[in-house]
């Protein structure tokens, strides 16, 4: 009759081949994930920078708005004087 060892060690070289193909699917999962991940953190990067410059840009644009105003409400007082 076969001794515990016998049994013992070539179940634990199967299970140890068994482990080490799970562990690398899971590495390849996660090198998948890491990958989407990184994607979408450059995707929400890209879009912070197109609300920031659209914000700037609106501040931009009031900006000239006011000082146009700014300008005709100066040339009605001008002409008010003249009066």
């Amino acid at each position: 009759m076969a001794g515990p060892e016998d049994m013992i060690l070539p179940l634990l070289r199967e299970m140890r081949a068994e482990n080490k193909a799970l562990h690398g699917a899971t590495a390849n999962r996660l090198d998948i994930l890491d990958r989407r991940l990184a994607k979408l953190e450059e995707q929400q990067t890209s879009y912070r920078q197109a609300l920031s410059a659209d914000s700037l840009l609106s501040k931009l644009v009031t900006g000239e708005f006011e000082e146009r105003i700014e300008a005709l409400e100066q040339k009605v007082r001008e002409l008010e004087a003249h009066k």
